[in-house]
């Protein structure tokens, strides 16, 4: 009996090795290619052109940043790319939150052919509504202002199906008939009792968000077009119209601007990890 005790243990511990270990070549697969932009953001660009190619961090860091922001108006953009997306996000979590809440807790008529049309648009790509947007856009005075991209990204598709999906999971319907007798409002009920519940649900989509929205660069290089309103994705942009590419350089732009991101993360990965082990969202 010991002895089974014993062999069982083994093959579990064996198994548990074998996941760790797969999770850490995973892991390190994955920052690779981060790493190696580092690595060609701190090289000349002959260094870069060697074969074999450098694994090892240069010294050029600070040169190769200082080319950057002679090429760009690096901060500024940076600065435009914060304001946008920082924007549409806090306009996403409100108002698609607040969707969420009618479609999975509140009765109206109507109310599944129009949640069954907000999943029908996520499957029309974002492509086709580019010269309709165009003109809308056009027509409202709007080019050049950063009103051409953070009102149509105020609401998405997705960030209503995930907010329905978490609050009728994650908060109790009997919470809020309580509440209702006792005289609250729709929107009480929603800020005071549903918002406070479902914190883990707005960082997942709060870091979704600002992650599509700092690396967009279709819809922000038609609109914006002068250079004091370009963001960090459109404004890397012109580290390409040099005759001769210094990747260097170009890493080095590429590898600033992704710092944001990984800061977002840093921040709010408790909650977004506590979101996905919770699975709230459930078919």
């Amino acid at each position: 009996m010991k002895k089974n005790k014993e062999v069982g243990l083994k093959k579990f511990s064996m198994k548990k090795a074998l996941v760790y270990l797969f999770l850490v070549i995973g892991s390190l697969a994955s920052l690779f290619p981060f790493y190696y932009m580092f690595v060609m953001a701190t090289r000349l660009n002959r260094e870069i052109n060697d074969v074999p190619p450098p694994f090892i961090p240069g010294s050029e860091l600070i040169g190769n940043f200082k080319k950057v922001m002679s090429n760009m108006d690096f901060f500024g953009a940076l600065g435009n790319s914060l304001f946008v997306s920082v924007a549409i996000t806090f306009g996403v979590l409100f108002l698609c939150s607040l969707a969420g809440f009618a479609f999975s807790k509140l009765q109206f008529k109507g109310k599944k052919l129009l949640f069954a049309l907000v999943l029908l648009t996520m499957m029309v790509p974002p492509q086709l509504g580019l010269i309709p947007q165009y003109y809308i856009i056009t027509t409202l005075g709007w080019l050049n202002d950063f009103r051409a991209i953070i009102v149509p990204g105020l609401v998405n598709a997705f960030g209503i199906f995930w907010m329905r999906q978490y609050i009728k999971e994650g908060v109790p319907f009997e919470i809020v008939e309580a509440a209702k007798i006792d005289g609250c409002s729709n929107f009480r009920v929603y800020w005071n009792i549903v918002v406070p519940m479902i914190l883990p649900a707005f960082a997942t989509l709060g870091i979704i968000v600002f992650m599509q929205v700092w690396n967009d660069f279709l819809w922000p290089v038609t609109v914006l077009r002068d250079p004091a309103v370009h963001t960090i994705q459109v404004a890397l942009r012109a580290l390409n119209d040099a005759r001769q590419l210094d990747y260097g350089m170009i890493m080095s732009g590429t590898f600033w601007a992704t710092v944001p991101l990984l800061i977002v993360f840093l921040l709010f990965n408790r909650l977004f990890i506590q979101s996905l082990s919770e699975g709230a969202v459930k078919s």
